[in-house]
């Protein structure tokens, strides 16, 4: 599945009705199988399907290690895809299965467990930034979202250094974005303590220990952060950033990686 939006007539209302050609964002269920046990469905644009797969079983702490994946397929099934992913450990192991619904419908499968496993975290990187990077990476980010910019359906998340956007993602949920770049990360073997995530979409919790749980420092936003991401980020020393405008932003904890804070 390559297509990302599909065209369609519908009927807009300004003043008077008028038939008006769209484009509409792609969904597309995709399961994610764990040595033959479903772990979730996740409904995504069927972008990058394999990274989004480890990325959601790296944050929800199904994996530790890339060493731990004996085999990694994508199977398309028409009407939607299945990530097989088998292991050579025991990823079920004295596992107990909370189904959680987070904000922004994003799933996860032990988020009560995660909390306490990731807050116990403090990250560590030496990665300095200075408000114009930080500007500049987000109106990059703006200017390469021309899925959004056609449809207005999807978030984009990026892996950036303080210089340089190194990978852009985009997807019908925010949790899908982040999911599919701390999955290249952690697959590809990518340093993260000199990265930074500059995205699109409210930082709430489950955002938070994503990021936090690949090891990225710095996670900044053009919307706001929840009270309990920012909680989280000052337990886990985690550069915070928020509310990005073209010449503003919200500091909601640094630890010291902003320049001239």
């Amino acid at each position: 599945m390559t297509m990302d939006s599909h065209d369609y007539e519908i009927y807009e209302y300004k003043g008077r009705f008028a038939r008006t050609p769209i484009k509409s964002i792609q969904e597309v269920p995709l399961t994610i199988m764990l040595n033959g046990r479903e772990v979730v469905t996740l409904l995504c644009t069927a972008k990058h399907p394999e990274y989004l797969a480890i990325g959601f079983l790296k944050s929800d702490a199904f994996l530790s290690s890339p060493a731990q994946i004996t085999d990694l397929t994508v199977r398309d099934e028409g009407d939607r895809l299945v990530a097989e992913v088998e292991t050579c450990h025991d990823p079920w192991k004295d596992r107990v299965m909370e189904r959680s619904i987070t904000s922004g419908c994003g799933k996860g499968t032990n988020f009560g467990r995660n909390v306490a496993t990731v807050s116990k975290r403090f990250l560590g990187g030496d990665i300095k930034v200075t408000p114009e990077q930080i500007l500049a990476h987000a109106k990059e980010l703006h200017e390469r979202s021309t899925l959004y910019n056609a449809t207005r359906g999807c978030h984009n998340s990026s892996l950036c250094t303080p210089d340089q956007m190194l990978l852009f993602r985009e997807d019908i949920g925010r949790h899908n974005a982040i999911d599919m770049i701390c999955g290249q990360c952690f697959l590809d073997d990518v340093a993260v303590d000199d990265k930074m995530i500059v995205s699109t979409g409210r930082i709430a919790s489950e955002i938070l220990l994503k990021v936090v749980r690949i090891g990225i420092p710095i996670l900044a936003s053009t919307a706001v952060a929840t009270s309990f991401s920012v909680e989280l980020a000052r337990k886990t020393g985690i550069t915070l950033i928020g509310n990005i405008k073209d010449d503003s932003f919200w500091v909601y904890n640094d630890c010291g990686r902003i320049i001239g804070f």
